[in-house]
């Protein structure tokens, strides 16, 4: 470990209309060190290092790199400068090869204008084999899955042989062992003397893997320490700017007569076979497993947005078709999908069209959509929700991960569904935000909604959740109460019959 510094932002400010998002914000990185940048969502975080990247420009501040002020035009320009980004909400050209994710706008030329594919797939074969990653350069990008994806973005950022790299929520799609994979490619990193930006909520993660931690709240910087001196109480306290003395809302529902049966599902195109589950009115049933387990696949062939090969789905003892999404709303399932960015949100449409998309026909005066009750529920989404936002025509792109999330679940709370399934919730958010979905979930089965709760976080489903059915190969392999259970036999159950 050096105490050489690698990058220097110095007094960084950005804003956008009617936001201060940063004030004045330093950091510097150390060279071969992992910092660790935390804070709420909406706190700053992406938007400095979209500032460091050209992404966004900066209104004042400077930045430093190996000594020498930078200020990068574009994305393209800071790679070949040598700073690179993770994304959390991956940007990739699924339709196209792994390798030509790879080598997108640099292709390898032989002759000097034909692209050579023979180097391509070389040199991303010898990416791959440095860092352990076990993937066909020419496998096309939308048949893999997150957690692979995942690593493909990661590789890509370091074939371009970068100083500095921004990971943000690496882990958020990986497994436990492709975490440690992950773990053991920054260390190789840090030997390298590359300096690592590492952005999670995930507290333990962040302590394990860090060399130093820097705090952001409001746009503002909090503190910056090495890791060794911080704690998780501490952590959160700077973050929110008070303790949280729970993790987890005390649970108010009391789960009542059946409302969902689910009798031998099987998908046509996935591994979900013979599966068979029930939720009563006002539980929490949470779906566990390790990835390609087959739970999001169990919850979008129930929203008919994959096709069903048998199986029958019963809501208050009445057989419901749900062919389609629209379908399923119709019938009162809500669906909030595991990947906002490709399957949530309307990136170039405002918060409150986002928020209330799903219940037009509710709005309908005539042939005119009614703006004013538009305004109105979008406006209780934004306050139940506690998103932070300049106002309801700001573009949901504009906002932090987190608050993206927020408005896509007060859109499926304003349909009213009887049936609520929520596909990795939380992923992405801060620990003061997970603890308000958390409430809002249990509010929701309070008042009588059946509700699935599929999860990587194992802590999360123990704490929420009523009950948990634990999947492996496509198959339900186990139930247990989350009262009486642990994550050793949760983990035991998910990896017995994997």
């Amino acid at each position: 470990m050096s105490d050489k510094i690698l990058l220097e932002m110095k007094d960084i400010c950005k804003n956008f209309p009617g936001v201060k998002a940063l004030d004045n914000v330093s950091l510097s990185v150390r060279e071969g060190t992992v910092h660790a940048l935390m804070g709420e969502n909406g706190a700053g975080k992406s938007t400095l290092m979209k500032c460091l990247f050209g992404i966004y420009e900066k209104d004042s501040g400077q930045i430093f790199l190996e000594g020498k002020e930078v200020s990068f035009k574009n994305p393209k320009d800071a790679l070949e400068k040598g700073v690179a980004m993770v994304h959390q909400e991956l940007n990739q050209a699924l339709k196209r090869s792994v390798m030509d994710n790879m080598w997108l706008g640099r292709y390898p030329k032989y002759a000097g204008f034909i692209t050579s594919e023979k180097k391509m797939y070389t040199e991303t074969m010898e990416i791959f084999k440095t860092l352990g990653i076990d993937t066909n350069p020419k496998e096309i990008m939308s048949r893999m899955s997150v957690a692979q994806r995942q690593m493909v973005e990661i590789a890509k950022a370091v074939s371009y042989d970068a100083k500095i790299i921004v990971l943000d929520e690496p882990t958020s799609s990986l497994t436990e062992k492709e975490v440690e994979h992950l773990f053991r490619i920054i260390d190789m990193l840090k030997r390298r003397g590359c300096g690592i930006i590492y952005i999670s909520h995930k507290m333990e993660e962040i302590l394990k893997i860090s060399d130093d931690i820097t705090v952001m709240r409001d746009g503002t910087h909090v503190i910056t320490a090495p890791a060794e001196q911080m704690t998780i109480d501490k952590i959160i306290k700077y973050m929110v700017g008070r303790e949280l003395s729970q993790w987890f809302p005390p649970k108010t529902n009391r789960p009542g007569d059946i409302a969902l049966e689910v009798k031998n599902l099987s998908s046509r195109y996935t591994n979900v076979k013979d599966v068979s589950f029930n939720v009563r009115k006002g539980e929490i049933v949470g779906f566990a497993g390790l990835a390609g387990a087959g739970r999001t696949e169990v919850v979008e062939n129930i929203f008919g947005i994959s096709e069903r090969l048998s199986g029958e789905i019963f809501l208050d003892g009445k057989k419901v078709e749900n062919k389609n999404a629209s379908d399923s709303i119709k019938n009162g399932f809500a669906l909030l999908t595991e990947e906002r960015r490709a399957t949530g949100i309307f990136g170039i449409l405002d918060i409150c069209e986002n928020t209330t998309i799903s219940n037009l026909k509710n709005y309908r005066k005539m042939l005119v959509l009614s703006d004013r009750q538009r305004k109105k529920d979008t406006e209780w989404a934004i306050k139940s929700m506690k998103i932070k936002a300049p106002g309801q025509k700001t573009q949901i792109r504009l906002l932090s991960g987190g608050n993206q999330q927020k408005v896509i679940l007060g859109r499926w709370l304003l349909t009213n569904p009887e049936v609520l399934m929520l596909d990795e919730p939380t992923r992405g958010i801060d620990v003061g935000a997970k603890y308000e979905i958390y409430q809002l979930i249990i509010e929701m089965a309070a008042k009588g909604k059946a509700v699935i709760m599929v999860s990587s976080e194992l802590p999360e489903l123990i704490g929420v959740c009523d009950r948990i059915y634990v999947m492996s190969g496509g198959r339900i392999v186990g139930e247990v109460s989350a009262n009486d259970t642990s994550q050793e036999e949760i983990m035991s159950l998910a990896s017995k019959f994997a």
